[in-house]
């Protein structure tokens, strides 16, 4: 009788499988080409409705990431064709794959030894005036995983003769600090730590004169800097200057504009500093870069990547050893993606974000709290915004490969697109008589703006999506409370939000009583009107404005509104919508729009919601139509 004990099945075990000498993947299926995947590609085109396609066929397909810059559908080893032969190693040049070799001294198993990086610099930034309020924040960030400070001194931040206060608990010999807030808040900094040896390395005096000049249109005098950077170079390890191109990307440049101006900056500050008397290698060593980190994070990492390699450049072109080229990079997530409104969603940005600069390499990343767009952040909001980088550290393991977009086709390929695009831009500037003539001029302003424009369109015709804002708003949410910030330097440069738009809106109508509303008239039972009256009630909402729903014209006496939209099928349009319009008419409408595009020839509609019209624009006349106060 055979044994039904576990462990013991009757007859002798099954043999090892052998395993191939050469395992090849998919070598069951036949290859497939390009062209193959073209003419899949162009008969969905065809099936869509597209008549007239282009040769190659995925140019239709084709999306804008930077001025100049686009991003195709598939990449290949085809395309790595024209790309540089060697990106280099990390650690060296041209920094592509990142400024740093990684730290050694982990042992993986079997017992070899395995170069891994040491992950970034958590810096928080601090900006509250209460002193109190500020050195607890402090106090719990660096319990709780940030390694670094970022503190904003001036008007309506932190008061400059206060700093000694702020700092009385930190141990400066651990925890790194950046200033913002110009020589005032430099000078207060150098005087605290003059004399001591002990201080940590990777603190920066902050100084950006030529931001400040972007951010205020006001001309800067550089001849300080040197001055300062020599003061700073008594201290191991602190740099005097930094490159801040945030400055740029919140007013609506692209990567492209922001690199381009990065340099621009670099440059003019490398000679201000040599002509101060330092050496090349000594100025490379007092310039620190902060970029913006977005919500697109293949191009985030990219940026992250060709900025290295740019700075290579110039550093090449100067003169500057190779060691002295690395450059030390701070990535912030960006303002422009975040949103007053539905802002537990800047949560899912910031964290995407903060992913891309560290897989893209950044020496030092600030995760943005959720509620910055509303005003000084709480507790609540600090803490998660650190722990979402400690998340990525010590749970995802993000740091423990180096450049693993490396290798990728597309990611190189997108990486040398920026560069060149961007060093295109660059000498632009530098034949312009370089970044502070090209701001005066206008000629930054200009392009910027144009990009901007370009984005803002999109945005407008909800192309780009803004979740929580444009789609799917929450028209019944209550925004958390927040103390109000202190308002940044104006004067020069805008500062943009990609949801401002709609938020000035659904301002608007939240503020208005009673509120404004759309009647939602609908024709047919639902299965046939659900997907038109969804789309045009989630575009009102995105401005605010309710959305009570009703059959045909029997419910806009209780809806309380004098503005209908019409939502149905193209069927139930050609059938019955003249009569409708009619009903509504003589109900008490006085401006009747329909759910669908205007080829669909509807006579008696005051004007059309459709995928791609211009949301924005709809909005603004419905306000109008309302009666919404501006």
């Amino acid at each position: 009788m055979p044994s039904t004990e576990i462990g013991h099945p009757e007859g002798p075990p099954p043999a090892e499988p052998e395993a191939p000498a050469e395992l090849s993947l998919a070598a069951e299926f036949p290859p497939a080409t390009r062209d193959e995947w073209r003419q899949l590609v162009a008969a969905v085109l065809r099936k869509a409705g597209r008549t007239e396609l282009p040769d190659p066929v995925e140019e239709v397909l084709r999306r804008t990431v930077a001025t100049g810059v686009t991003v195709a559908p598939l990449y290949t080893a085809e395309d790595a064709g024209n790309l540089p032969t060697a990106v280099g190693v990390p650690g060296l040049p041209p920094f592509v794959r990142g400024a740093r070799a990684g730290a050694a001294g982990t042992t993986a198993a079997g017992g070899a030894d395995t170069d891994v990086p040491g992950g970034w610099d958590v810096r928080q930034r601090h900006a509250d005036p209460d002193v109190a309020v500020t050195r607890e924040a402090i106090a719990a960030d660096l319990d709780n995983g940030v390694s670094s400070l970022w503190l904003v001194l001036g008007d309506g931040a932190l008061p400059v003769d206060a700093l000694g206060e702020v700092l009385a608990d930190v141990y400066l010999d651990l925890a790194p600090v950046t200033l913002e807030g110009g020589t005032p808040a430099a000078e207060a900094f150098l005087a605290l730590v003059e004399g001591r040896t002990d201080l940590a390395p990777g603190s920066c005096l902050g100084l950006d004169p030529l931001g400040l000049q972007a951010a205020t249109g006001e001309d800067q005098d550089l001849s300080d800097l040197a001055g300062f950077a020599r003061r700073a170079a008594a201290h191991p390890g602190m740099r005097a200057v930094v490159v801040d191109a945030t400055v740029f990307a919140d007013a609506g440049a692209t990567a492209v504009e922001e690199l381009g101006c990065a340099l621009a900056a670099g440059v003019a500050y490398l000679r201000a500093l040599t002509a101060g008397g330092l050496s090349v290698d000594e100025a490379f060593g007092q310039l620190e870069f902060r970029f913006a980190a977005g919500d697109d994070q293949f191009t985030t990492i990219a940026t992250l990547r060709a900025a290295r390699r740019l700075w290579d450049r110039v550093g090449d072109a100067s003169g500057a050893a190779p060691a002295a080229r690395a450059q030390r990079q701070h990535a912030v997530t960006s303002s422009v993606m975040t949103t007053r409104h539905d802002p537990w969603v800047n949560l899912l940005r910031t964290t995407v974000a903060c992913f891309a600069a560290g897989v893209g390499g950044a020496d030092v990343v600030t995760v943005q709290p959720f509620d910055a767009a509303l005003g000084l952040p709480d507790a609540f909001a600090r803490r998660i915004a650190r722990n979402t980088q400690s998340l990525l550290l010590e749970e995802a393991h993000l740091a423990r490969v180096i450049d693993p977009a490396g290798g990728s086709w597309y990611a190189e390929s997108l990486t040398e697109s920026l560069a060149q695009a961007a060093w295109s831009w660059f000498t632009e500037i530098e034949r312009a008589g370089g970044l502070a003539a090209a701001l005066s001029s206008g000629l930054v302003g200009s392009r910027i703006g144009a990009a901007w424009a370009e984005r803002a369109e999109r945005i407008a015709r909800r192309t780009e999506a803004v979740t929580g804002v444009s789609e799917f708003p929450n028209p019944a949410e209550v925004l958390p409370e927040r103390r109000p910030a202190a308002p940044p330097p104006s004067g020069g440069l805008p500062r943009v939000r990609a949801a401002a738009g709609f938020e000035e809106l659904r301002g608007r109508a939240e503020a208005a009583s009673p509120r404004p509303a759309v009647y939602l008239a609908t024709l047919g039972p639902v299965a046939r009107h659900t997907a038109r009256a969804g789309f045009a009630a989630a575009l009102f909402q995105a401005g605010g404005l309710l959305t009570p729903t009703g059959d045909r014209a029997g419910g806009l006496a209780g809806a309380g509104t004098t503005v209908a939209c019409l939502c149905g099928t193209d069927a139930d349009y050609a059938e019955s919508a003249a009569e409708v319009v009619a009903e509504l008419r003589a109900a008490g409408a006085t401006r009747v729009w329909l759910a669908g595009k205007p080829s669909l020839g509807v006579d008696g509609v005051d004007g059309h919601v459709y995928a791609g019209c211009d949301a924005l624009a709809v909005l603004r006349t419905v306000h109008e139509q309302l009666g919404v106060q501006a």
